[in-house]
């Protein structure tokens, strides 16, 4: 873009929306204190990325020039944008690639560039850069291995779906774009044109349940990353994202996001969080009670 007086930074489009407003934990205080920095300066530069490819008043090619200005400054070609700036910081001082966030902008570009999606492949190609480039990095943040990678790509593509079925009504009506692959809603009767009524038709709700037992595999595969972790804190966040997950799933089976809230109240995350940490701690406990015995002389 320009440099002038009427410039638009991407940070002057915000929605307002934070990592307190999601449907997961974002960097809370189950991760330790010298961990949450980096995560909430990644969260913050994905964040504003989101809002400029989401915003209904900005043409395509603004869109594009304001998230080539964002990866500018990730790079240090720029210094336009603060929330790039802010994460190539906190990224060369722990010795982090910019490669996570690079790939977050690939999906916020076809975000603005494409808005329907013909299979469930294509789909989970999306979530390969929407999606998964956040759990690796909060694993690259902690020093885990990338033998982690593929449980962790599992549970963001199922979040990320979630997410997809939750706001399916709202995304074709606001910014006509459409996450259900094509051949799915046409396997089960139905068609984008669908998402714009006040309820849901039965067609619709067998796309919608097909998708949410493909997403509730997703999870299944993903199930077992918590024990994968040796950071205990992070380990804990993980079972509770994953929880929360289940629980929106559940939701998504039993209600109709055309008419209904499909959305955990506050007091129902907290109840699954303190769940998860409790339920983190007696795995730990077990795991190294067992280890403990293993390792005696026989």
């Amino acid at each position: 873009m320009e440099a002038g007086a009427d410039r638009v930074s991407a940070g002057e489009l915000r929605s307002g929306k934070g990592h307190k407003d999601e449907n997961f934990p974002v960097a809370s205080l189950l991760v330790a204190a010298k961990y949450r920095a980096p995560i909430l300066a990644f969260y913050r530069f994905a964040r504003v990325a989101d809002d400029v490819a989401d915003n209904p008043d900005l043409p395509p090619p603004q869109k594009l020039a304001l998230l080539d200005s964002l990866e500018a400054s990730l790079v240090g070609a720029s210094q336009s944008e603060p929330d790039g700036v802010a994460l190539r910081a906190i990224l060369a001082e722990r010795r982090l690639a910019p490669q996570h966030a690079l790939d977050l902008l690939k999906a916020f570009r076809l975000d603005v560039m494409k808005s329907r999606y013909e299979t469930w492949d294509e789909l989970i190609e999306y979530c390969r850069y929407s999606a998964m480039p956040v759990g690796r990095f909060v694993l690259d943040v902690h020093g885990e291995s990338q033998t982690t990678w593929p449980a962790s790509d599992a549970i963001c593509a199922a979040l990320q779906i979630n997410n997809h079925l939750q706001d399916c009504g709202r995304d074709y009506r606001d910014l006509d774009r459409v996450y259900l692959p094509l051949d799915t809603l046409a396997a089960a009767g139905s068609n984008v044109e669908a998402l714009a009524r006040p309820h849901a038709s039965a067609a619709l709700r067998a796309c919608l349940r097909d998708l949410t037992k493909r997403t509730r595999d997703l999870l299944d595969r993903g199930k077992d990353l918590p024990a994968q972790i040796s950071d205990a804190r992070l380990s804990v966040e993980i079972r509770a994202t994953i929880d929360l997950a289940y629980a929106i799933n559940d939701l998504l089976l039993a209600r109709d996001p055309l008419s209904e809230r499909v959305h955990l109240k506050k007091s129902q995350m907290l109840a699954t969080t303190v769940g998860a940490l409790a339920n983190g701690v007696m795995a730990r406990f077990a795991g190294a009670t067992r280890r403990s015995l293993e390792a005696r002389p026989k």
